[in-house]
């Protein structure tokens, strides 16, 4: 069964040579029954935006950003027309290079500015931006939002200095990272491991009623640190008021920031110090989860005893399907880690994310196996980035 977005791109396609921009764009509103705001057709699947060239290179201005903002959490495509076909591209913020009109005063809390045609990335991490990489892409974007772009298009429109700093990797630090998977696969096979999952099982226990509760939050970011907070906060006083506030929701949920760690959940072993990523996996839902600052990630593994681990906690509309416990090198999770290089600053190496489909299929059958090879080969590429 195709999606709407395949229902939209085929209809598009179809209609190859209309060479009409504002005749294509009524019948696309017609046949899926989209509302017009202003340049753009929507509904709850997706927005569309139609623009003309002689060519696949269009330099027009596409969008505002302050009115991308209000489409960027469903696939926002731009459809372009040319004498003999129609082209489509998908422009969420994770697929755009810079912001170019009226952006002088463009920072994180003043939106300003509008993106042209040739601000659109035609390949993102080596995924060309065509027709059928459109949920793909979309996909990566949904893991990243609006707010994880924004910096990014302040830096790349202003030139602006970037914060952070790359991770310096010495001979020394180089040699412990690499041992990394050595002292994961120990890990992953020994009592402390046993003991580590206990804790956090224990946890996602005690909070089961309220995990469920929280599931039902539509926004991504707040659901994911409510859920990871229940299990992984350290203030007690803030769960409780979570709790409190998930079970009465006419109260509102409470303000609160994360910090933004490397995991989660810290805990020492006499021969390990491991960190934990607490993820929330909602199994009806195809989403891409973050996974982790790749600067923040080798700072960590240099040092002696690190071992990084993910805690998915997968959770449907009545249950918690199951949880798992597995090293950041488990051989499907390595597989399925894409790295965003293209989508980093300056100043860093970018971020990594998972496939969601993978996970909901590691979640479903938990699997522990370390390819020590794939995992060197792995570290290599971050260290060279």
């Amino acid at each position: 069964m195709n999606s709407p977005l395949q229902d939209l791109v085929r209809f598009v396609e179809k209609r190859n040579g209309i060479n009409d921009k504002s005749a294509l764009a009524d019948q696309v509103a017609a046949k899926f029954e989209l509302t017009k705001d202003r340049s753009v057709f929507y509904c709850a699947d997706f927005a569309v935006r139609f623009s003309a060239s002689a060519s696949v290179n269009f330099s027009n201005t596409v969008l505002s950003l302050s009115n991308l903002k209000k489409f960027d959490d469903r696939p926002f495509v731009v459809c372009l027309v040319t004498p003999t076909a129609n082209h489509v591209l998908l422009a969420n913020t994770t697929l755009l290079k810079k912001i170019s009109h009226s952006s002088q005063e463009l920072r994180e809390n003043n939106i300003k500015g509008s993106f042209n045609g040739s601000d659109i990335m035609r390949e993102f991490e080596g995924i060309p931006n065509s027709a059928g990489n459109l949920e793909r892409l979309f996909d990566i974007h949904a893991g990243i939002g609006f707010e994880g772009n924004l910096r990014r298009l302040v830096e790349a429109t202003n030139n602006i200095s970037p914060s952070g700093k790359k991770f310096q990797v010495g001979v020394l630090e180089e040699a412990t990272i690499l041992r990394a998977p050595e002292r994961a696969v120990s890990f992953v096979s020994s009592a402390d491991a046993r003991t580590l999952k206990e804790e956090l099982d224990e946890k996602v226990q005690k909070f089961r009623n309220e995990i469920l509760l929280a599931s039902l939050i539509e926004n991504v970011n707040v659901r994911g640190r409510i859920i990871e907070y229940l299990i992984a906060g350290e203030d007690e006083s803030l769960r409780s008021e979570l709790v409190r506030a998930l079970q009465d929701r006419s109260k509102g949920l409470p303000q609160f920031k994360t910090e933004n760690a490397l995991g989660d959940y810290e805990r020492d072993f006499d021969a390990y110090h491991t960190e934990t990523d607490v993820k929330t996996k909602i199994m009806i839902l195809n989403s891409n989860p973050k996974a982790y600052n790749i600067d923040k990630m080798l700072e960590f593994l240099a040092r002696e005893k690190s071992v990084f681990l993910f805690y998915f906690v997968g959770v449907d509309a009545t249950r918690i399907v199951n949880t798992v416990l597995v090293s950041m090198f488990e051989a499907n999770l390595l597989d399925c880690t894409i790295i965003l290089r293209q989508w980093a600053g300056r100043n860093s190496r970018g971020v990594t994310q998972f496939e969601g489909r993978t996970i909901n299929a590691l979640i479903a059958s938990p699997a522990f196996a370390i390819n020590r090879s794939a995992s060197d080969a792995f570290l290599r590429k971050l260290i060279a980035l």
